[in-house]
């Protein structure tokens, strides 16, 4: 898998008037819970989200009004070019998180990664996270540099991240980050939200229909089957934007890997030679992909490793 050493690039006054970013803030609204996607079971009545809203502004085949603002940023693109030492930066995802109220941290994490051939939309997230940490396919990940931008400063809500790897102390980006962002590999660097003020009434949990949306008045309010759940000026809210995009070192690499993709039967031999060499007795087919046995198997045989010094998740906390 890879990892880079350096720490991310640190960018500042990003723009000189976020007046557009406003704007385009407020016509991409409604903002739902984070969550929601990967638990669809989830009981819409029940209060079990955090006030940790998302919205895609690009992706796939959609790009909202405004915001190619981000997603063809020069800025961004020179500072990826440099941080990789690569000529071909490809951006294609744009989204952002609007949070308030979180005591703890959020997941300590890295990004899902890419492949040429298998993604998200092809292939289990599972499968994906073992392939990363298991080392076999380095040769057809699409490397992938991110910038995480921040509209203003509130209480708490910086940035942990850990760019010497799991093993070493965390570096903490905090205080000072309005129109700030931080550029680098997200994909191989574990990285955690940190607490987000205020804090005077702890966690506000909501349900996963849930919704953040301007007001006449100005404020942004939170909503929740009817009942105004929480309220404040868009500055009292921790505001972040992503930037995503594919890198190669040059086109002749972007060429040759884009040649290759793998099939779902590429990924299935390729495991179980290593299976095989690992001695592990276990097989992987397309008829046991599914099952908990397999996930919770290659899972453990390809564990992801676990950062030192990490705040507890608040996800963790909602589930106990």
């Amino acid at each position: 898998m890879l990892r880079y050493a350096d720490p991310p690039i640190l960018l500042e006054n990003v723009f000189p008037d976020v007046t557009q970013v406003h704007k385009l803030l407020e016509r991409e609204a409604p903002y739902t819970p984070l969550g929601g996607w990967y638990n669809p079971g989830a009981d819409p009545h029940a209060r079990t989200r955090p006030m940790w809203f998302q919205n895609d502004w690009v992706h796939d085949v959609y790009a909202a009004e405004g915001s190619e603002l981000f997603l063809h940023n020069p800025t961004y693109i020179e500072a990826a070019k440099n941080f990789y030492n690569a000529e071909v930066i490809e951006p294609h995802s744009v989204y952002v998180n609007i949070m308030a109220a979180i005591v703890d941290g959020g997941p300590a994490h890295t990004d899902n990664s890419r492949f040429h051939g298998r993604e998200r939309a092809n292939t289990p997230m599972w499968l994906l996270r073992a392939m990363l940490w298991s080392d076999l396919f380095d040769d057809y990940e699409i490397v992938q540099a991110t910038a995480i931008w921040w509209l203003d400063d509130v209480e708490e809500g910086g940035l942990y991240f850990w760019p010497d790897g799991p093993d070493r102390p965390p570096q903490h980006h905090v205080e000072k980050m309005a129109n700030t962002a931080l550029i680098g590999d997200n994909h191989g660097m574990f990285h955690q939200v940190g607490p987000v003020g205020p804090f005077d009434r702890g966690t506000i949990l909501v349900t996963p229909s849930a919704q953040l949306s301007p007001s006449e008045n100005g404020k942004w309010v939170v909503t929740d089957h009817g009942e105004k759940i929480y309220t404040a000026p868009l500055s009292g809210y921790r505001v972040s934007v992503l930037w995503k995009a594919n890198v190669y070192k040059n086109h002749e690499e972007r060429e040759q890997k884009s040649a290759n993709p793998l099939t779902m039967t590429n990924v299935i031999n390729i495991f179980n030679d290593d299976l095989e060499e690992k001695n592990t007795g276990f097989h992987l087919t397309s008829d046991n992909l599914e099952d908990t046995e397999t996930i919770s198997t290659i899972s453990a045989i390809y564990a992801e490793a676990k950062p030192i010094n990490a705040l507890k998740s608040v996800f963790e906390t909602i589930r106990q």
